[in-house]
């Protein structure tokens, strides 16, 4: 998956305003592997004020409409490829989402954590699958200080919970994606765990799980890099990581390298079976 920010506050500095600037790095990304485009507006930072719902809006509708004239015009990468790329839309207000849905959108990232069940009537509707990703709390407010007893335990219930209700609106398991949220309400250690662990939230879920690795805050933790851009080798590590424990997606700025380091990993482990 990889990403597009159509912004100018992404914790990366790698947005943009500019329509025609954010399709071509969309294609730029797809041409160098990325089975889905992650397209979002607005920055998750929390020491940033929330854009409008019409400003949001009016950024991802002229992407949306141009993107698959865009990506007619090039190749996949490989035959391994899905292609088209899948189109991920990263919001989490309903009133985001209404609009833009029936624009070619074949997911929703919301980071809400699902606090209500809008979103995934939306989906419902106009027959687009919806991530979920564990949080504490709404978007946009920070949660720097949440600590649990078991990040396990916390992870599992929320799940089971939200699993629970997005089924009983109608969406299937192949439907759902699941998210457990790196760097979203957590310590160093808990994101740590998670990575480490990620199999058990793997071999319990019939749903795909999405595993965000790409210049994060845990990566920076460990290796002592305030800079994210400086993150590209920690990433491959979680990268290596999240492979290894069954990961389905793996959410990423740098798509040529992490294709690359992925595809080598899966050759030597395709070999040593």
């Amino acid at each position: 998956m990889g990403i597009v920010n159509i912004n100018d506050d992404s914790f990366c500095d790698d947005g943009t305003l500019e329509v025609d600037a954010a399709i071509g790095h969309a294609v730029r990304l797809a041409s160098e592997g990325a089975d889905i485009i992650d397209v979002g507006a607005e920055s998750a930072r929390t020491n940033r004020e929330a854009i409008s719902v019409d400003e949001e809006t009016g950024r991802l509708l002229p992407f949306l409409r141009r993107m698959n004239l865009a990506l007619s015009m090039v190749s996949p990468r490989d035959d391994d490829q899905v292609w088209p790329p899948l189109i991920s839309v990263n919001t989490w207000r309903s009133d985001v989402a209404e609009p833009i849905l029936s624009e070619g959108v074949d997911l929703l990232n919301d980071i809400s954590g699902l606090t209500e069940l809008t979103n995934a009537e939306l989906c419902l509707k106009h027959g687009v699958s919806l991530l979920i990703m564990h949080t504490v709390g709404l978007p946009k407010v920070p949660h720097f200080h949440e600590n649990y007893d078991d990040v396990w335990a916390a992870l599992f219930a929320f799940f089971e919970d939200r699993v629970t209700k997005a089924k009983a609106l109608g969406l299937a398991d192949d439907q759902l994606v699941l998210d457990p949220g790196i760097d979203f309400a957590k310590q160093c250690k808990d994101n740590l765990k998670i990575y480490g662990q990620l199999d058990r939230l793997v071999g319990r879920s019939k749903s795909p799980v999405l595993l965000p690795i790409s210049r994060k805050t845990v990566i920076g933790d460990v290796l002592d890099l305030p800079d994210p851009n400086t993150r590209d080798a920690g990433t491959v590590a979680c990268l290596v990581a999240g492979m290894r424990r069954g990961a389905h997606i793996f959410r990423v700025h740098d798509v040529a390298a992490m294709h690359a380091a992925l595809k080598v990993i899966w050759s030597v482990e395709k070999v040593s079976v």
